[in-house]
């Protein structure tokens, strides 16, 4: 019996000691291979809804102790420079939402669901959106959690964490938030099982609709990615560039470098706080800000959970047949924002924001798991490209919020924001 024990502990130690990349690839390879040879064994199937119900479960009590736990740990004992930090960050998971409205509407995306995928009901326009949403919100807060109705569980969140930043102690605040990594410590066990359940989804899709699903999925990842690159390259830069009224691309090379590429490999905006903090400090930032800017984006500013959370939403009501007007997909932008401020962390966290996303068009919530679905498998690179944008702007606007104020106060910004010709002419080394 011991060397059985022995043996199993051994198996645990080298599947965690791997990287969950790797195992999700091992499992989605294991999944089309089984699906293709053995169709007809269903269980394995099973391994997919297991996951998926473990999302279900949690996902609702994950996004209200992020949030309310976030509202309640904020500090108001900061200048003008943080409310510029705070607008970028909210501005730009705006922006990045509209430009994945924008790029959905381009290239429509449709996903492989189950037969019994259908809306509850079909908004025909913006008004019964809206009364969807206020319908909603003022749902009873219990009931919400159970019933995964996101919208109200981030408005109470709200609430309640405002509420608990102007009464509640320092031991109360120290409480939510180690409620709050408790519930993500949960989050990553859930999460550390998700090559069974990429298998399992793998194999249901391909059993059942064959390799082509693929076809969808990598579409999909194209829009996701190209949509984020789009933020990358062109519309964060613009953001910098309105700012200072200079080249912003050396210091967005400048932070994809140092910050971007760690992120992409740990896939978690919280992992790469302290790297980002030590990037603040080879820029030049002060540390007062840079200590509470830089956590505050870690959970705020989401630019490509933004994207993300925009782009599978769409392709939901793609594939249900919701037509959705341009002003309703606008709405979506500023719920998929919000939503993305509360983001978690770790790997996958904003993949379990879209059934909030889903719930403005009636998509219910067993369908929009169906989606968080797709997205895990998708999520090897996906969630990748989204961390690597979100940790990196981190950094970019809480130097671009501080760059700022030195512009206004006619100090000299750090050498590298310089061309070569304007270093010798200012007498700067590079």
């Amino acid at each position: 019996m011991g060397k059985i024990s022995k043996a199993i502990r051994g198996v645990a130690d080298i599947y965690n000691g791997a990287s969950l990349i790797v195992r999700i690839i091992v499992g989605l390879v294991i999944g089309t291979v089984l699906a293709l040879i053995m169709p007809q064994v269903t269980w394995i199937g099973e391994f997919g809804t297991l996951f998926v119900s473990a999302l279900k479960a949690v996902a609702p009590i994950l996004v209200f102790v992020l949030v309310a736990s976030a509202l309640a740990q904020g500090s108001s004992k900061l200048d003008r420079r943080f409310g510029t930090v705070v607008f970028l960050y909210l501005f730009t998971t705006f922006l990045s939402a509209v430009v994945a409205v924008l790029t959905s509407r381009a290239f429509p995306q449709t996903l492989s669901l189950g037969k019994a995928a259908k809306a509850d009901v079909v908004p025909k326009g913006l008004s019964e959106v809206i009364q969807t949403m206020l319908t909603n919100i003022v749902a009873n807060p219990i009931q919400a959690i159970i019933d995964g109705n996101y919208i109200c569980i981030l408005m109470w969140a709200c609430l309640f964490g405002l509420a608990m930043k102007s009464i509640a102690n320092e031991s109360s605040k120290a409480f939510m938030a180690n409620v709050a990594d408790s519930v993500s410590q949960v989050i990553r066990w859930v999460i550390n099982l998700a090559p069974f359940g990429i298998m399992g989804l793998v194999f249901t899709n391909v059993a059942d609709n064959g390799l082509s699903a693929f076809t969808k999925y990598g579409s999909l990842l194209l829009l996701l990615v190209g949509t984020m690159l789009l933020m990358v390259l062109v519309f964060g830069p613009l953001v910098i560039f309105l700012f200072l009224r200079r080249n912003p691309y050396p210091l967005v090379y400048r932070c994809f470098k140092e910050s971007g590429l760690t992120a992409f490999f740990t896939r978690s905006s919280a992992a790469n706080i302290p790297v980002n903090m030590q990037l603040c400090e080879k820029l030049g930032l002060d540390k007062d800000m840079y200590s509470v800017s830089i956590p505050l984006g870690a959970t705020i500013n989401m630019n490509g959970a933004a994207i993300t959370i925009t782009v599978m939403a769409m392709a939901a009501a793609n594939t249900l047949g919701i037509q959705i007007s341009l002003p309703a997909a606008i709405l979506l932008s500023v719920v998929s924002a919000l939503g993305a401020c509360g983001a978690s962390g770790v790997a996958g966290g904003s993949l379990l924001l879209i059934p909030m996303a889903c719930s403005l068009f009636g998509i219910n919530n067993d369908i929009a798991m169906q989606v968080v679905g797709v997205g895990f498998i998708i999520g090897v690179i996906q969630d990748s490209v989204e961390t690597c944008l979100n940790s990196a702007s981190d950094v970019e606007f809480a130097a671009t919020a501080e760059y700022h104020s030195w512009i206004k106060q006619g100090r000299q910004l750090p050498a590298f924001m310089y061309s070569k010709k304007e270093r010798a002419k200012l007498g700067i080394e590079a």
